[in-house]
C-alpha cells in the first residue's frame, strides 16, 4: 500500500491535492458553470433544494473514469465506477450531516473552482476524529461515504462547481452496483436530529 492508501485504510478518508490540473480543471469548471447557467441542470434535489445539480452527466462520468486509476492508486483498493454527480452551489446553501448508500461506498468530491473569500469547508468523522478540508480548484476528498458522515455549513461565497465521484469495492458488498444510476433523491441518508 502507499502512504496514501495507509492513510485511507486507518483514516478512512484522504486529502488529494491537484488531482485536477490544468488545463483540464479549467475547462471542467465552465462546462459546470455554464450548464447551470443555461439551466441544462435540475433545479436542486433532496440534499440541496434550489441549487443547480445533474447526475450521470456525459462529460462529468468522463471524469470518473479517467480517474479511476487514480483513485484505485490513492485507496489501496480495485474499484468499480458507480455514477457521478455535480452540483454549482449558491451563498445560503447547506450540506446536512449525513453517510452515503451503497452506491457511494467509496467517493470523491472534487473542488472544480469557486468565488469567494476563500473555499468551502467540508468536515468529515471518521474513526479517529472529525476534520475539515479547504479544497482548492483540484483538490479532492476521497472518502468511505457508507461510513464517515460528511457535511458542509453554511457556504458564504457566491459560486462553487463541485463534483462527486462514487465507486464501489470490486471485491466488497457492493460490488453490484457498478454501474449504478441512482436516483440523487435516494442519494443519501440524513441523520436523524437528536
Amino acid at each position: 500500500m502507499t502512504d496514501t492508501a495507509a492513510i485511507f485504510e486507518c483514516d478512512r478518508y484522504v486529502m488529494l491535492p491537484s488531482v485536477l490540473k490544468e488545463p483540464e480543471l479549467g475547462r471542467f469548471h465552465r462546462y459546470a458553470c455554464q450548464t447551470a447557467q443555461k439551466g441544462g441542470m435540475r433545479w436542486g434535489d433532496a440534499q440541496v433544494p434550489g441549487t443547480p445539480c445533474a447526475g450521470g452527466d456525459f462529460i462529468m462520468d468522463g471524469l470518473l473514469t479517467s480517474l479511476l486509476s487514480e483513485i484505485e492508486r490513492a485507496s489501496g483498493l480495485g474499484l468499480f465506477p458507480t455514477y457521478s454527480y455535480f452540483r454549482v452551489y449558491k451563498p445560503g446553501d447547506m450540506l446536512a450531516r449525513h453517510t452515503d448508500w451503497p452506491s457511494c461506498e467509496i467517493s470523491v468530491t472534487l473542488c472544480l473552482g469557486f468565488e469567494g473569500r476563500q473555499s468551502w469547508p467540508i468536515w468529515i468523522e471518521g474513526p479517529r476524529g472529525t476534520s475539515s478540508f479547504n479544497l482548492e480548484p483540484g483538490d479532492a476528498l476521497l472518502y468511505r461515504g457508507t461510513e464517515c458522515e460528511h457535511w458542509r455549513e453554511v457556504f458564504e461565497g457566491q459560486r462553487q462547481a463541485q463534483v462527486f465521484l462514487h465507486y464501489v469495492d470490486q471485491t466488497g458488498p457492493h460490488a453490484h452496483l457498478k454501474s449504478d444510476s441512482a436516483s440523487v433523491d435516494q442519494w443519501f441518508r440524513p441523520l436523524a436530529k437528536t
